[in-house]
């Protein structure tokens, strides 16, 4: 059904949206784009300005810096200039060491950094980063992508500039045109070889998950859930895995820690939701590996499927994108076939549509096991042909057209509560 080539082009796309990442990709995006700036100055920056687009400041007010025990944008741009590495990617902070944090702090206290919203921009996923010194300046630009330089110059010499490029066509890449079917069609019957890289998300995420347990993060929700009161109430189960496992990774990543995860789609939180309910299912239900490939390329592609119609970032939370993947996941691996795949679609845009994204912090694990518990809820739905009918709400009897009605929702309706939502953030006494 596909060709090597449409098997290629799909591949590309996989590898360029599941890739590893310390911390919120937000921040680390915005660290990203200062350690480019600084790199392009070959100066030690004196004065750091950076305007941000109202989704990249919302998302990093309130989340752990990996590896320095502070919150917020400061010290990520501060470490970005003194110890970034542009090569790194999401990756840009993993040299940090305790002497850099406290060079960071003092370069805040130095009130080095300056921070705006970007005014009339569309564009939800942008970042501009300047540094000076000694008379001179370098500027960066990310927009459209966490790591998507479109413009880098010193002083007046243009070093790129790809402003006027639509998203994507700097890649010189073709669109890769998807629906559920084809979604579904590739991770059930491509050549195993070819999408077997796809278990390193599984080892990744599942390395984050069990470091959370034997430590104290965020709210601690993922080793709460594996306590003594919790499991009387939810029982040693499959089911209470799945939430103590997602949970957990997401408790490590938002509360800072030095831990990598394999994110989808410029968000870790995504890629942790994608993998790891699929994992435990697989894990605890003797599947093959060649069942969990298979199932974990089903969530993650269908999760990159929904976000080419979302975008990046908008008002809808992630977990209902990356939870909606992971349903399919174990939907497929509790025997069912592309109908009851398209039935657990339907089930969860039908329940978690409206739920807000108020920023990255470390209540997201709250939300993260509210949208996995909900894609179980969907699978046995699902397996019991049991699924929200087309006189129902958003949902339409085309599960890709009950698919755009929810990024359609995410994407445009609720652009004022993404607003409110910033204002009220910002404007808290606290």
């Amino acid at each position: 059904m596909f060709t090597r080539e449409e098997r290629e082009r799909i591949i590309r796309l996989v590898k360029s949206e599941v890739v590893p990442a310390i911390g919120c990709t937000e921040p680390i995006a915005v660290a990203l784009c200062v350690a480019k700036a600084a790199e392009t100055l070959s100066l030690r920056a004196e004065d750091i300005e950076v305007q941000l687009s109202a989704n990249i400041l919302k998302n990093a007010m309130g989340v752990g810096i990996p590896g320095t025990g502070m919150i917020g944008l400061p010290i990520a741009i501060a470490l970005g200039a003194l110890i970034g590495r542009s090569e790194y990617q999401l990756e840009v902070l993993k040299d940090c060491t305790p002497e850099a944090v406290e060079r960071g702090r003092r370069f805040i206290e130095e009130k080095r950094i300056h921070i705006s919203l970007k005014e009339n921009i569309s564009e939800k996923l942008y970042i501009e980063a300047k540094c000076k010194a000694q008379g001179k300046s370098a500027t960066a630009i990310i927009s459209g992508g966490h790591t998507r330089f479109i413009y880098v110059a010193l002083d007046d010499e243009v070093l790129l500039d790809k402003r006027n490029l639509a998203v994507g066509e700097s890649d010189n890449e073709e669109e890769v045109p998807l629906t559920l079917r084809r979604v579904f069609d590739f991770a059930t019957m491509a050549p195993l070889e070819e999408i077997s890289f796809i278990l390193e998300t599984a080892r990744l995420n599942k390395a984050a998950a069990e470091a959370s347990f034997k430590g104290d993060y965020g709210h601690g929700l993922g080793k709460m859930i594996q306590g003594e009161h919790e499991q009387q109430m939810m029982g040693d189960s499959i089911f209470s895995h799945i939430l103590s496992y997602t949970s957990g990774a997401c408790d490590a990543r938002m509360a800072g820690a030095m831990i990598p995860v394999m994110s989808n789609s410029g968000s870790g939180n995504q890629g942790i939701s994608a993998t790891l309910p699929v994992w435990v299912y697989a894990h605890e239900t003797g599947k093959s590996e060649e069942q969990l490939i298979r199932a974990l390329m089903l969530s993650h592609l269908t999760v990159i499927y929904i976000k080419q119609s979302l975008g990046r970032l908008s008002a809808l939370c992630g977990c209902v994108v990356a939870a909606t993947g992971s349903s399919c996941g174990i939907t497929w691996l509790m025997g069912g076939d592309y109908r009851r795949v398209s039935y657990a679609v339907k089930n969860m845009i039908a329940n978690l549509t409206g739920m807000i994204c108020d920023g990255a912090k470390p209540s997201c694990a709250l939300k993260v096991t509210t949208g996995v518990s909900t894609a179980v809820l969907s699978a046995v739905m699902a397996m019991e042909d049991r699924c929200v009918t087309s006189v129902e709400g958003i949902i339409d009897d085309d599960v890709d057209r009950s698919i755009l009605n929810l990024t359609r929702i995410g994407s445009q309706g609720m652009n004022e509560t993404d607003r409110v939502v910033l204002d009220i953030m910002t404007h808290k006494d606290c």
